[in-house]
């Protein structure tokens, strides 16, 4: 199978500095997938994964070129995402979660922030991973200590903290979500190294804890004062950028999973008994099935493509968007969401019923695109963005903004 992509590349970036980065991801994708159910088995810290993407220069694409990255928007570089999850979804998911993270400086942050921590991603090419999910949690809170603060509590679930290089974390002070930007080895901080779950095992998301960590004021982001102020109508595109990083490796998951198993049923399937055919390939019933299924990963993939323009339409308006403006690209997302999350778990599950029985064996690990699916989807219930949509387009209500809408 061929994989098409549909969008020409925005005009904020130079198209071959896209297209070189689109061919490394590429690369990246096919050197992952070669070893993936292996890995996948294996389940050890991505740390040798995390050296790829640094080697393929993938980690500092959206810095501006004139400090070294290569001057990708966001939507553009949610696309490289999308390319990697081709071949390994967990590898992915800790891609597009560092260019969220490496975005929230530049939301949340002076100015002066987020020029530093851009100079310092194209130099040195940190990996972000990040401690933001709050749910399952104590909590971590920020005290007062001197002319510092002290960051303590424990979150269950925090993606690539154990092996990132810098943290992108959220934390209540004074009663209100503000956000931190530090290096990941600190005095203090323990990554609990509990992540076994059925899914995602690459992403080295189990539980951290912070006890008694040191914070300068300088990695708190944001002007003084750092309390009492309603985030604006930009500030809250946080959300749909974690949101926009998973509607693209679930398409892109599906796209690799589809295009395995039609390479697999090309070299190894037989036909049915009774079918009359010399070969599987064409089988009535599997070509329907492939032209059902590539139908649903295209249209799912263009449906990506317009949330990926919405974002970055929004995200180009800058401080001045409106509450209306932020609504419909959070809308756009949802929608994507919704459909990417249908259409890939589809996908993922019926691809067996191209191959047919003896690609069940456990040596192929096909059964890992969908345990990757299935963990990540119900990261936060799809229902609800179907919701956010019909309540948008029926009553006009806007989504309200959490770190999950």
């Amino acid at each position: 199978m061929t994989v098409t992509d549909h969008t020409a590349p925005p005009a904020s970036a130079d198209l071959a500095r896209f297209d070189a980065a689109l061919r490394r991801a590429d690369l990246v994708a096919a050197q992952l997938r070669a070893t993936a159910a292996e890995r996948d088995r294996a389940n050890k810290p991505p740390l040798a994964e995390i050296e790829l993407l640094r080697e393929a220069d993938l980690l500092q694409v959206g810095e501006p070129v004139e400090y070294g990255g290569s001057g990708l928007d966001y939507a553009q570089s949610q696309q490289l995402t999308r390319r990697v999850a081709r071949g390994d979804t967990s590898i992915a998911h800790l891609l597009g979660y560092h260019y969220a993270q490496q975005r929230i400086p530049h939301l949340f942050g002076t100015a002066d922030q987020a020029d530093e921590l851009s100079r310092r991603n194209a130099q040195f090419k940190p990996f972000w991973g990040g401690v933001q999910n709050p749910r399952g949690a104590s909590g971590l809170t920020l005290t007062r200590d001197g002319s510092g603060f002290r960051l303590d509590g424990r979150r269950t679930f925090a993606s690539g903290a154990g092996v990132a290089d810098q943290l992108s974390v959220t934390a209540e002070l004074d009663g209100d979500l503000v956000f931190l930007s530090i290096p990941a080895r600190r005095e203090g901080f323990t990554p609990l190294n509990d992540w076994d779950n059925i899914g995602q095992r690459l992403t080295d998301s189990g539980g951290v804890v912070f006890d008694g960590v040191r914070i300068e004021r300088s990695e708190i982001l944001g002007e003084d004062p750092l309390t009492g102020r309603v985030p604006s109508a930009y500030q809250t595109l946080v959300t749909p950028h974690w949101q926009l990083a998973f509607v693209n490796f679930y398409i892109g998951t599906a796209e690799g999973a589809l295009e395995e198993a039609l390479d697999w049923t090309r070299l190894h399937a037989s036909p049915w008994e009774t079918s009359g055919l010399e070969s599987a390939t064409d089988d009535p019933y599997i070509l329907e099935l492939v032209g059902a299924l590539r139908s649903e990963v295209t249209a799912a993939a263009l449906l990506a493509d317009h949330a990926g323009e919405a974002l970055q339409s929004a995200l180009d308006i800058g401080p001045d968007l409106t509450p209306d403006q932020r609504a419909e690209a959070a809308i756009a997302i949802a929608e994507a969401k919704y459909v990417t999350t249908k259409v890939s778990l589809d996908v993922a599950s019926r691809l067996f019923e191209i191959q047919g029985a003896r690609a069940t064996t456990t040596s192929y690990g096909f059964d890992r695109h969908w345990r990757n699916l299935r963990t990540h989807t119900v990261h936060d219930p799809v229902a609800y963005k179907a919701r956010e949509v019909g309540d948008w387009t029926l009553n006009r209500r806007a989504p309200q903004f959490t770190l999950y809408s």
